[in-house]
């Protein structure tokens, strides 16, 4: 790859008292071997030991949030990441949650993938799951039934940086409190055509019992009320695009236990 062909991309790490991995995210990302890039790191006020831990290492860049937050999860993770994504300066955005971590090839590979594929926006792989390495699973949809995507954590992800900002115009960010960034940009992207995957897994995904999806188990309560505001956030921006796309069973279904709940 020439010097031309080695764009400007920015790392952007959200986190909340992940004393116990913080650091091995914030590894990953400074050992990268691509040659540049920046790591820009948002704490959300962490009450853990996580800053104590961040600041033994250097070269990146830390925001720290000492604003009264938002009661939901998803919304002051948003909230984080808009913040230091207009600090940055790379033309390719990298997400990555504090509990997870990438390997060290993964910004050189995905990059020479989009100079190959020039006309790609956004760009993910298939995680594995930190505990047992398998990779997480990619369901085929099955489009009568329902009418979204596979949706993959938000650390598989990397954006155009023009990209990312056309869909922040849509991002609703003090709406939907249940429904995280990942959610919100698969979708406006499967609207968009704009979904692209590497069967190759760069990412380690940390199921974690005290991540913003731990309150989320299937079917539950929480599962039922973030899969309606899926479906709102999905209608919104059918609206603002004007497409119609045929509403299955599992719209009437999700809507139906909303009533109830």
């Amino acid at each position: 790859m020439s010097k031309n062909n080695f764009p400007k991309v920015s790392v952007l790490i959200t986190n909340f008292n992940k004393e116990k991995y913080i650091l091995k995210a914030l590894e990953s990302s400074l050992s990268q071997t691509y040659k540049n890039f920046e790591v820009l790191l948002y704490d959300d006020n962490s009450t853990d030991n996580s800053l104590k831990i961040i600041k033994k290492l250097s070269n990146y860049k830390l925001t720290i949030n000492r604003n009264p937050k938002k009661a939901s999860s998803p919304l002051n993770q948003i909230i984080g990441i808009i913040k230091i994504f207009k600090k940055s300066k790379g033309k390719y955005i990298f997400f990555l949650d504090g509990d997870d971590y990438i390997k060290k090839d993964k910004i050189s590979y995905f990059i020479n993938y989009i100079n190959k594929k020039i006309k790609i926006k956004l760009l993910q792989d298939i995680p594995r799951l930190v505990l047992d390495k398998k990779k997480i699973k990619i369901k085929k949809k099955n489009q009568y039934f329902t009418i979204w995507p596979t949706i993959v954590p938000t650390s598989s992800i990397c954006i155009e940086r023009q990209y990312l900002n056309k869909f922040l115009k849509y991002i609703r960010k003090d709406q939907y409190p249940d429904l995280e960034i990942d959610s919100r940009i698969v979708i406006y992207s499967y609207l968009k055509k704009e979904l692209n995957f590497i069967n190759k897994s760069f990412t380690y995904y940390r199921e974690n019992v005290d991540g913003i999806t731990s309150k989320y188990n299937k079917f539950s309560y929480n599962w039922w009320k973030k899969r309606y505001q899926a479906y709102q956030y999905m209608f919104f921006l059918m609206k603002k695009f004007n497409l119609q796309i045929k509403k299955g069973p599992d719209y009437f279904l999700t809507k139906i236990v909303n009533f109830f709940i």
